[in-house]
């Protein structure tokens, strides 16, 4: 857990910053031009993926470190990765960023209250007494908030070369997000495999529910099938390293972290059928 730890951070700054490079202005102004397919998805993701998180947590028998791994995924915002998915599946990219960018900066309120109210409601006492709420949304602050505006200012005063290398600028996101998960697994390979087994089947569940979830209120909220495929992806990608920062932050045993490598591991296979599944859906 001690890599994780110290890589955590690191990563979650510089991914941040990479989205906050991919950031204008008009990413803002266009959730006020059209805000119903906006809040659609800040609902969806924001609110639903939570209940429905808990409600999985309580019918599924489970340790209470795995149920509390579970709230700190679902509290999570959306990835990066949930932008390059969109593009890939034709659909509503700008949307995508947006819902990225924004309930990103939001998330410094809204994990904090998620993970702190589940904890209370499954009564667990394990959580590092000497991180508060209010402390937990400062941290959150600097690693994810600062690195975005900072992003934005570079780009606003390089805009030309930052558009050139918005593909290097993704795949280095990746890369990090790759190497945080990757660290957990081998510095804990012989812990981890038994809880994976627990972890695996409520995060599947999860992710596949909030796929179709995402997809199905979409569809009956939002402007069209770009913005389906949008609020999906977003609903059913969420920023593990994100996870794993908050909770080596709260926690000092590596099980709280399972479902987030659990869930990493299958968002991807899941997201990467759906895209080729509604890829051609006009």
């Amino acid at each position: 857990m001690e890599i994780a730890t110290k890589i955590a951070p690191i990563a979650l700054a510089i991914i941040m910053l990479g989205l906050g490079l991919g950031l204008t202005v008009n990413d803002f102004l266009r959730v006020v031009k059209v805000p119903r397919d906006f809040l659609v998805g800040f609902f969806c993701q924001v609110i639903l993926l939570p209940i429905i998180a808990f409600i999985l947590i309580k019918i599924i028998p489970m340790p209470f470190e795995i149920a509390l791994g579970v709230m700190i995924i679902a509290a999570a915002p959306g990835g990066v990765t949930s932008n390059v998915l969109t593009k890939f599946a034709n659909g509503d990219v700008a949307l995508s960023v947006s819902l990225t960018a924004i309930v990103s900066i939001f998330s410094i309120l809204t994990v904090p209250f998620i993970i702190f109210t589940s904890a209370d409601l499954l009564g667990v006492t394990e959580i590092n007494r000497e991180i508060s709420m209010t402390s937990m949304s400062l941290k959150m602050f600097f690693v994810v908030t600062v690195p975005v505006i900072f992003g934005m200012i570079l780009r606003s005063l390089m805009t030309d070369f930052i558009m050139r290398k918005t593909v290097l600028i993704q795949r280095i996101s990746i890369i990090l997000f790759a190497i945080v998960f990757l660290s957990i697994w081998i510095e804990e390979w012989d812990r981890i495999i038994s809880f994976i087994i627990r972890a695996g089947l409520v995060s599947f569940i999860l992710n596949i529910i909030m796929i179709a979830t995402g997809y199905y209120v979409a569809k009956y909220f939002t402007s069209g099938i770009a913005q389906r495929k949008c609020i999906s992806l977003e609903c059913g990608l969420q920023n593990g390293t994100l996870a794993v920062f908050v909770a080596t932050q709260l926690f000092d045993d590596i099980v709280f972290m399972v479902p987030t490598a659990a869930y990493a591991l299958i968002m991807f296979v899941t997201s990467i059928f759906f895209v080729l599944i509604v890829r051609k859906i006009n």
